[in-house]
């Protein structure tokens, strides 16, 4: 079922989903499991799984020289998405990355997701890896998110990208994007990061998800200047609780967002200690979440980050 279709069967109640990241390589996918079984009492409509791009590895070959290889830590998105499906008995939102991937890799992934009866994804350009400056696509991949989602559109309209031949049955994607309240880190304005978004709404984008964020102000101003450009497609906020005392600088730097002073007073305030550091963030979104479903946005996505003890305890509060 998709995403759009859970929020308008719910008439206008907040919806509780979360995103997960894959296991690193070689990491049995119990743990998994076990983050994701208590969250399921809250009875999630959909979840999201990430995606990681290739990253370089070197390989000592002897006498000094190293050989670099691609490789990547957190494969199996397509699968984990299958497996939690048949567990779960949930909708499942794999992420499909511009970055890594050529359009006809692309395309593959797009057909094995439509086999498995997958409705949903969310089309991203992804980060650029870590030796580089600023994001390169690989030959013969897309550029942009909204070059993705154009592909995908196509491909919901029957279209190949080298063939003529005609579907049995043409996927229906339901193709969620990104926007960010605090516009993105290489936006030279939030107006202009808004053309962008509205950009891959008109090519076909059905609603969107939004980067964390930690003043409901700035979601709530950003959800209003893109209903006054014209996307009236749900905006889903995204919540993140902060749950170590380095979140205070690595969250800014990493994702190009301010975090309320009283926030960060308040975990200062915990002199480093680890558990209350985490029940400040816990407490932190628990009002966050509250106050975003008194203003009735679609749903309260929540960035797990693998570990799901304090979205449990905000949920237990909220829904």
């Amino acid at each position: 079922m998709k995403v759009t279709d859970h929020i308008k069967e719910a008439k206008g109640k907040s919806l509780f989903s979360f995103e997960i990241v894959p296991p690193v390589k070689g990491q049995n996918i119990q743990k998994l499991y076990d983050n994701i079984d208590p969250l399921m009492e809250f009875n999630p409509k959909f979840i999201d799984v990430t995606t990681s791009r290739e990253e370089y590895i070197y390989i000592e070959k002897g006498n000094g020289l190293l050989e670099r290889k691609v490789t990547r830590m957190r494969p199996g998105t397509v699968g984990i998405c299958a497996s939690l499906m048949h567990k779960y008995d949930v909708d499942t939102v794999p992420h499909v990355l511009c970055g890594g991937f050529t359009r006809e890799e692309t395309e593959y992934v797009l057909v094995d997701l439509h086999y498995l009866g997958i409705d949903n994804l969310v089309a991203l350009r992804g980060d650029s890896m870590k030796h580089e400056s600023q994001f390169v696509p690989c030959e013969g991949g897309n550029n942009y998110a909204v070059e993705l989602v154009v592909q995908i559109a196509q491909l919901n309209q029957g279209k190949f990208l080298n063939e003529t031949g005609e579907m049995d049955l043409k996927p229906d994607f339901c193709i969620g994007v990104a926007g960010y309240p605090e516009k993105h880190f290489e936006s030279p304005s939030l107006e202009s990061d808004l053309q962008r978004l509205k950009e891959k709404v008109e090519a076909g984008a059905d609603y969107v998800v939004t980067q964390m964020f930690f003043d409901n102000k700035k979601y709530f101003e950003f959800v209003d200047a893109a209903k006054v450009i014209g996307i009236n497609v749900p905006i889903i906020p995204g919540i993140k609780p902060i749950a170590v005392e380095r979140h205070l600088q690595i969250l800014p730097k990493v994702f190009s967002l301010d975090l309320p002073l009283a926030l960060e007073k308040a975990v200062l305030g915990c002199k480093s200690d680890r558990m209350a550091i985490r029940q400040v963030g816990i407490e932190w979104a628990i009002e966050q979440s509250k106050e975003l479903m008194m203003a009735g946005v679609p749903t309260v996505h929540y960035y797990s980050m693998g570990k799901s003890d304090n979205i449990v305890k905000i949920a237990k509060e909220v829904f």
